[in-house]
């Protein structure tokens, strides 16, 4: 497969579900500050700053609006084209890699991710964000579901598929941990202890922006508590959206295309990919507490930057070295 091919794919993938999961997030803190008593200028900065911050836009949003509250941030994180990171700019990012490998996908692919540009650039999409935007972030997080799905059972499960896979991985566990860490450094209860009310709703809301609450259910029982939340979206083996189940399927995807067994290793990216597995499957949620929690997810999401650079470096060559810096940033 051509480089060029090969980093079309990948990106495909990165810009759809980063477009997915900015949803998530977006949905999730409009759960979360539904019930809480900031009020004013003030509380809504204290709300929505940290979205800012876990998606690392603050500079750009400052520099193009005055206040920070619900409705500047979303329309900055869901529409503003100066933001490269919106899910609007995701979607044209998604669409401009399908069309340059049209003949690489299934004409399926192509019309869902066509639909769902044409929808976001039009008076629809704009309607329902202004009456429902948690209706509004459904529908893209459903629509990305849609791809995955289309993909999955239309396109040859060969080396353009592990392109594919590997993008969707790394981008879900980066941005999965993004959305853990939101919660538990930043969003903790003001003015309630740990196990409070509060405390177990937003627990449950960070649950159900990763479609796990009743993944999470079938396993634990009682009340929900940071640990056991947190030892199921980074350390379970089988649910998909996991941190350790995302890097596993990159580990996978990255042996499958070089065609050496897993045990062995023959590029930097398997040995990166290997190495955080291999961490992943041994340590406790105990050892990442004691780490500390936050310490530990920006651990991982530097790790999942390396294994992305060293994933392009290896099979993307053709790039530019500063395209690839660039790209690689807006991957963090």
């Amino acid at each position: 497969m051509l480089s060029r091919v090969a980093d079309s794919l990948y990106w495909l993938a990165r810009y759809i579900e980063r477009a997915e999961n900015n949803s998530r997030i977006l949905d999730v803190n409009l759960q979360v500050t539904l019930d809480d008593d900031n009020t004013g200028e003030d509380g809504d900065k204290i709300d929505w700053e940290p979205i800012l911050a876990t998606l690392e836009d603050q500079k750009l949003f400052h520099s193009l609006y005055a206040v920070t509250n619900a409705d500047t941030v979303c329309e900055f994180v869901t529409f503003a084209r100066e933001n490269p990171h919106s899910i609007r700019s995701c979607v044209a990012g998604a669409r401009e890699n399908a069309r340059t490998v049209r003949e690489y996908i299934s004409s399926e692919m192509w019309e869902r991710i066509n639909s769902l540009y044409l929808w976001i650039n039009s008076a629809e999409a704009r309607q329902l964000f202004a009456s429902s935007a948690i209706d509004f972030f459904r529908h893209v997080v459903d629509c990305s579901h849609q791809f995955h799905g289309t993909t999955a059972a239309t396109l040859t499960h060969g080396e353009g598929w592990n392109f594919l896979q590997i993008g969707k991985y790394l981008e879900r566990a980066d941005s999965i941990s993004r959305i853990l860490d939101l919660k538990y450094h930043i969003l903790l209860p003001r003015g309630e202890e740990v196990g409070g009310n509060v405390d177990t709703v937003q627990w449950q809301a960070v649950l159900k922006s990763c479609s796990g609450f009743e993944a999470y259910r079938k396993i634990y029982t009682g009340q929900v508590t940071p640990g056991t939340v947190a030892e199921f979206i980074i350390l379970h083996d089988s649910f998909p959206r996991s941190i350790r189940f995302c890097v596993e399927s990159v580990d996978i995807a990255l042996h499958r295309i070089s065609g050496c067994a897993r045990v062995q290793v023959s590029n930097a990216a398997e040995r990166l990919s290997g190495k955080l597995c291999a961490d992943l499957n041994y340590v406790t949620i105990g050892e990442i507490f004691k780490t500390g929690l936050h310490q530990y997810l920006d651990g991982i999401q530097l790790r999942i930057i390396e294994i992305s650079t060293a994933m392009l470096a290896q099979y993307c060559e053709w790039l530019d070295p500063s395209m690839k810096q660039e790209q690689a940033q807006g991957a963090a």
